[in-house]
């Protein structure tokens, strides 16, 4: 019998994670499954496997090809458009725990097949939403880790106190130069991007500033960071999203849903412009998302927590592999 040729370690084949820290994983994905359960949301599944892809110019969706051709498809980087098509059908409020792909992430925090905790609430807006994510977190905290109190900052302010500089009204040249104060190296090219120059303040200045062991929620984002989120109009107009930082990392992205189907085409379609310009797939859209959506997708929000750093977190482990079984390059 031939050896496989994906290892020649004779150890590869154990599991990364523990078995105690598997074991915690199991408890929490019950204690989770209670949470939603008593709170009346209905675990649903979705397809992993979609004739569309995100067209997210951040994500990279992995493609599917059968052996001659005979299927093309993508593994989906969420749950989302299916889940909102449920919603549109009249589902009421809806929760899964998915296992999702992304292309290109691979890393400290980075697995590139993972678990996303995602769930819907009708009728519910950001904040509503944000207070439920807070309670999900210190249920599940409870007798494990001791959570500092939960602190909302808008991203204005966020900026403002930990960067130094309003986002909304900064120029690139000064958000460059906050870059370089702080020593971080920036791609020659950056200084044409402002909303990529923003990011990368966010991600190198504004959260580690943030205490790791204190729920931080930064709310309001730009407009121009709206992804699938409603913009509320005034001076600025803001994405009524939210992302939670827990532990020095990223942990959630919520929205108040955007429900207007010729918006959600149009950023579609500037979406597939913005991954051309750049030499990206252009992988197809979801058309029967944008269907739900004209029947009527109703008011609501969504959001999408990584269950894998979760369990990093409440386990105490610095690299994902160790709540991972069989993460990729051991599988």
């Amino acid at each position: 019998m031939p050896t496989s040729p994906a290892s020649s370690n004779a150890a590869d084949w154990q599991p990364t994670a523990s078995l105690e820290t598997l074991r915690l994983r199991a408890r929490l994905l019950r204690e989770t499954r209670d949470f939603f359960d008593a709170r009346g949301l209905v675990e649903v599944e979705t397809p992993q496997l979609s004739a569309a892809a995100a067209t997210d110019l951040h994500l990279e969706s992995l493609a599917v090809t059968a052996p001659g051709g005979g299927l093309r498809g993508w593994l989906h980087t969420s749950p989302e458009f299916p889940m909102k098509r449920l919603l549109a059908a009249g589902s009421g409020d809806i929760w899964q725990l998915a296992r999702v792909f992304r292309g290109a992430e691979r890393g400290r925090r980075h697995n590139p097949e993972f678990s996303l905790l995602e769930w819907y609430r009708v009728g519910w807006d950001a904040p509503r939403l944000m207070d439920e994510v807070d309670a999900l977190l210190r249920s599940l905290a409870t007798g494990r880790v001791t959570l500092g109190p939960t602190e909302r900052l808008s991203y204005r302010a966020a900026f403002l106190r930990h960067a130094g500089f309003d986002p909304f009204l900064a120029e690139t040249a000064e958000m460059l130069a906050a870059l370089a104060s702080a020593g971080v190296p920036t791609p020659p090219d950056l200084a044409a991007d402002r909303e990529a120059c923003l990011d990368l303040v966010l991600a190198t200045r504004v959260e580690p500033a943030f205490d790791p062991g204190r729920p931080t929620f930064v709310h309001d984002f730009p407009a121009t960071h709206a992804a699938l989120a409603r913009i509320r109009p005034g001076e600025p107009a803001v994405a009524e999203r939210f992302e939670l930082f827990l532990g020095g990392m990223e942990l959630a992205n919520g929205f108040h849903e955007l429900t207007d189907p010729a918006e959600q085409a149009a950023r579609f379609d500037a979406d597939l412009a913005a991954r051309g310009a750049r030499g990206l797939v252009e992988p197809p859209v979801d058309g029967r998302l944008l269907q739900a959506m004209r029947h009527g997708l109703p008011d609501c929000a969504g959001v999408a927590l990584g269950f894998d750093r979760l369990v990093m977190i409440l386990a105490g482990a610095a690299h994902i592999d160790a709540v991972l079984a069989f993460p990729w390059g051991h599988c």
